[in-house]
């Protein structure tokens, strides 16, 4: 995966200067364009788009202060449409306009090439398993939250706290009665942007999951409740332990750098399911992640 993912970034590089599709990304990498998106936010910690408008900038910042070509000249080649719209992107990453940069000779910012390798790291392994789910429900209060790749997500934690006792009540019996794995209440992410990029936002329930059946019937006492049918497929789904959200936060980190990588399996469409157990004073945490996934064509 990671060569095929190289063969993809020596295609950015060849191709700056002409329009460069996601869909011919993903080819090149023998994957699906929804999970090349995710795969390279996830390893280089930026959205691919963002990736390739900077790589661009890098360059164009050469071609600004080598003062060979117009700054129109330079602005069309880069795929900006007028030199206002360029001088903007210019100035949002190197901070300086391209006539200021040309004039001054200022510093700009760089963005260098990515080559993904695999760095083995510890030698513990991953706990995982794959299994394949007929179809099931999501039900259980929903909001809309920015991502957080870091630390605790206060907009989730606020949610959270403002559910009505009763519906946690409803939900509590709700997962006695249900029986589906994962069990509990859990946390469940939807509709999240392809870039995964920080802020963006995501559907977030506190939910049960259940039968499409039982759900029919689950939101009948309460207005707050929303639901989410899931069609069958495949999981893989991971467990892990430790200081709490840190190691749950690290389990994600871990399984785009090394699980997807290593493993004959790519990202598709779908909820990704949490379930957390804390301890007492709430700084530990045991959690199994389902996420939804489709076995790689050879």
């Amino acid at each position: 995966m990671l060569e095929r993912l190289n063969q993809a970034m020596e295609h950015i590089e060849r191709h700056l200067d002409q329009s460069i599709e996601a869909a011919e990304l993903a080819r090149i990498a023998a994957t699906s364009e929804y999970h090349l998106r995710r795969m390279f936010s996830a390893l280089a910690g930026m959205p691919l788009s963002e990736y390739v408008r900077r790589r661009r900038l890098t360059l164009a910042g050469a071609e600004v202060l080598s003062r060979q070509d117009s700054l129109l000249e330079i602005a069309v080649r880069h795929g900006y449409g007028s030199g206002e719209a360029f001088a903007r992107a210019f100035r949002a990453m190197h901070g300086v306009g391209p006539g200021e940069a040309r004039r001054t000779g200022a510093e700009l910012v760089s963005q260098p090439r990515l080559t993904f390798r695999l760095t083995i790291e510890g030698s513990s392994s991953m706990r995982y398993r794959v299994v394949d789910r007929p179809a099931f429900t999501v039900v259980g209060p929903k909001t809309r939250v920015p991502l957080i790749h870091t630390g605790p997500n206060q907009s989730i934690i606020d949610f959270v706290r403002g559910i009505a006792p009763r519906t946690k009540e409803h939900l509590a019996e709700l997962a006695n009665v249900s029986a589906q794995a994962p069990q509990g209440v859990v946390a469940v992410c939807d509709d999240l942007d392809p870039s995964r990029a920080e802020g963006t936002e995501l559907d977030y329930y506190h939910a049960v999951i259940t039968t499409p059946e039982s759900a029919e019937s689950a939101t009948t006492p309460l207005d707050d409740m929303a639901v989410l049918p899931v069609p069958p497929g495949t999981w893989a789904v991971f467990t892990t332990s430790g200081p709490a959200p840190e190691a749950i936060q690290h389990l994600w980190r871990d399984i785009y750098a090394e699980w997807f990588p290593s493993n004959p399996y790519r990202t598709r469409p779908g909820p990704e399911i949490l379930r957390t157990q804390l301890s007492p004073d709430g700084t530990q945490a045991e959690a199994e992640l389902w996420l939804p996934v489709a076995r790689e064509h050879p």
